[in-house]
C-alpha cells in the first residue's frame, strides 16, 4: 500500500489514540504517536501499553511542553490532537494548562516554525453542549442554562416559562459550555477553526460523545459509565447510578470514531468544520445498567444513588446527520462496546478496586453530591 505520509497523534497511547493509529496504519499512513504516559489513564510506569501498534513511533513527551512538542511534530504531514486532561474534579486549572494551552502550542509552532502540516483534527467533546437543546409546548426551541437540582428534581425546565420541556438532538450550530472540561474543550474547538482560518491550516474538530470500547483505562474511573459499571459488577457490586438513572446518554463505539478521525483527516469538504460523533441514537443510564450487568453475567441490579456530579447535564443525544453526510455511519452498537471492554477488562490485572475508590475521592472533592431538600 502507497504511503500516505506520517500523522502525528497526540495522546497516541490512550484509549482512542491506539484505535485511531490502527485504522490509519491500516489504511497505509505512517503513524507516530505522542504521550506523557502519566496517570491516572496509564499505571505511572513510563512503559507504553502492550497494546499500542508495534508500527507505529513513539515519541514520550508532554503537550504542556513547547520543546516536546517540536519534536514530535518534526516531519509530520498532518496531527490527530487527543491528548487531553478530563473528567469533572475540581482541580480547574490543569484542564486549561493541559487543554488549552496545549492546543495553542501545536499551532504556536506550526505557524511559528512555518510547519509544513496540512491538517489538523481535534477531538472535542460532546460536553460543549451544557445543558442542550429542548422544545417546550409553548416557547418551542429553548436552550436552559443550567438546572435546580434540588429536592431531586433533575430535569431542567423552560427558561422562559418554567414550564416541562422534552429533549432535542443536538446540532453543531449551538454551544454552552458549563463546566472546567466542557469551556477548556470549547477553547480548543475554537482555536482550531479560528486559528486554523487565520493561518491557513486546515482544521477539524469533532465533538464525541460517550466513546466506549477495549483499552479505556481502568485507572481512570471518575467518569465513564462503562468502565465504572463493569469495575462494579465485577467486582460483586451493583453499578452505582446517579440522579434517578433516566437520564439519556448517546454512546459511540471507539472504533466507529476512529474512522470518523481518518474520514475528516482526508475529507476537504471537512475543513473549518465541526461535527458530532455519536452513535444515534439515546439510552437512559437504567438500561446501560442493565446491559452491563447481563453482559457481566451478574444480573446485578443497578444501585440509585440519588447522587448528581457538579456540572453534569441532564440529557446528551448528539445529532449525527452532518458526519453522515460525508458518508460516515456508526456501525456498532453499545452491546459491541460492553463485550468487547468486558472481554478485554477480564484479560487486565487489576491491583485495586479504582471504581470504590473513585467514589470516595470524587465525594470528598465535592465533585459528587447529594440533591439538598
Amino acid at each position: 500500500m502507497a504511503n500516505k505520509g506520517r500523522v502525528l497523534i497526540s495522546g497516541g497511547a490512550g484509549f482512542i489514540g491506539t484505535h485511531t493509529a490502527h485504522e490509519l496504519l491500516q489504511a497505509g499512513y505512517q503513524v507516530r504517536l505522542f504521550d506523557n504516559l502519566c496517570p491516572p489513564v496509564h499505571d505511572g510506569s513510563g512503559q507504553w501499553p502492550v497494546w499500542v501498534p508495534a508500527a507505529a513511533e513513539r515519541v514520550l513527551g508532554d503537550v504542556c511542553n513547547r520543546e516536546d512538542w517540536r519534536q514530535a511534530l518534526a516531519g509530520v504531514d498532518a496531527v490527530i490532537h487527543l491528548a487531553a486532561y478530563q473528567d469533572l474534579l475540581p482541580n480547574f486549572s490543569r484542564f486549561f494548562e493541559v487543554n488549552s494551552v496545549g492546543t495553542a502550542l501545536l499551532y504556536e509552532l506550526i505557524v511559528a516554525e512555518k510547519l509544513p502540516v496540512k491538517k489538523v483534527v481535534v477531538a472535542s467533546s460532546q460536553f460543549v453542549y451544557g445543558e442542550g437543546r429542548y422544545e417546550c409546548a409553548k416557547d418551542g426551541v429553548v436552550f436552559p442554562n443550567g438546572r435546580n437540582v434540588s429536592g431531586g428534581r433533575w430535569d431542567p425546565v423552560c427558561p422562559q416559562c418554567g414550564g416541562a420541556v422534552t429533549p432535542l438532538p443536538l446540532l453543531e450550530t449551538h454551544a454552552n459550555p458549563k463546566n472546567q472540561y466542557s469551556i477548556a474543550k470549547y477553547s480548543q474547538e475554537l482555536m482550531a477553526v479560528a486559528l486554523g482560518r487565520n493561518y491557513g491550516i486546515p482544521s477539524v474538530a469533532l465533538r464525541y460523545s460517550i466513546v466506549q470500547g477495549p483499552y479505556q483505562s481502568f485507572r481512570n474511573a471518575y467518569s465513564g459509565v462503562l468502565r465504572v459499571f463493569t469495575l462494579s459488577n465485577l467486582a460483586g457490586r451493583p453499578a452505582p447510578v446517579f440522579e434517578d438513572g433516566r437520564q439519556l446518554r448517546d454512546y459511540v463505539n471507539v472504533t466507529d470514531v476512529a474512522r470518523a478521525n481518518r474520514l475528516v483527516l482526508e475529507s476537504d469538504a471537512a475543513d473549518f468544520e465541526v461535527f458530532n460523533v455519536g452513535g444515534g441514537r439515546g439510552y437512559t443510564v437504567l438500561e446501560f445498567a442493565a446491559l452491563v450487568a447481563e453482559v457481566t453475567g451478574t444480573n446485578l441490579a443497578p444501585q440509585v444513588t440519588g447522587e448528581y456530579r457538579v456540572g453534569d447535564t441532564r440529557h446528551s443525544v448528539s445529532d449525527i446527520t452532518k458526519l453522515q453526510k460525508l458518508g460516515w455511519q456508526p456501525t456498532k452498537t453499545p452491546r459491541d462496546s460492553v463485550q468487547d471492554y468486558v472481554k478485554w477488562i477480564r484479560g487486565e490485572k487489576l491491583d485495586k478496586d479504582y471504581a470504590a475508590e473513585a467514589l470516595v475521592k470524587m465525594r470528598q472533592m465535592g465533585a459528587l453530591r447529594k440533591a439538598t431538600a
